[in-house]
């Protein structure tokens, strides 16, 4: 487990040690940073369009030097979500998944089809946040 607190002008700091392939299993409250943090990442990584949370399509891909970045927001419907449109078939997919709202079940999924899998608790932190991985 790693730790770090940081403001949003710190944030290349986690990006710089984050996964660039598998899953990355977001956690934390509404308006907690998830998204800003999947932006912050994407640019990082040289994503040239700004990334908007997908909340009503569930799922956004965008192109990045190593491969393709998923983008997921299941806040709606959860993994079952995931299962009914189909989606659950994109981890399979080279590439790095950012999953918005990732949840226990999906992890228990990741882990049985041995699908590389971290978590980020997303907590905020007086003016900061506070990054909890958990690998």
């Amino acid at each position: 487990m790693k730790e770090l607190i940081l403001t949003q002008n710190e944030l290349n700091k986690l990006c710089e040690i984050l996964p660039k392939s598998g899953v990355i299993l977001l956690q934390g409250d509404l308006a907690s940073g998830k998204t800003t943090l999947v932006q912050n990442y994407a640019k990082f990584l040289g994503v040239e369009k700004m990334l908007n949370s997908p909340t009503f399509s569930i799922m956004q891909e965008y192109d990045f030097y190593q491969g393709k970045i998923y983008h997921y927001d299941i806040y709606q419907e959860g993994f079952e979500g995931l299962l009914k449109n189909g989606l659950i078939e994109n981890f399979f997919e080279e590439g790095l998944h950012l999953v918005e709202w990732g949840d226990e079940k999906l992890k228990k999924y990741l882990d049985k089809y041995q699908i590389f899998n971290i978590i980020l608790q997303i907590i905020p932190y007086k003016n900061k946040r506070k990054y909890i991985i958990h690998e």
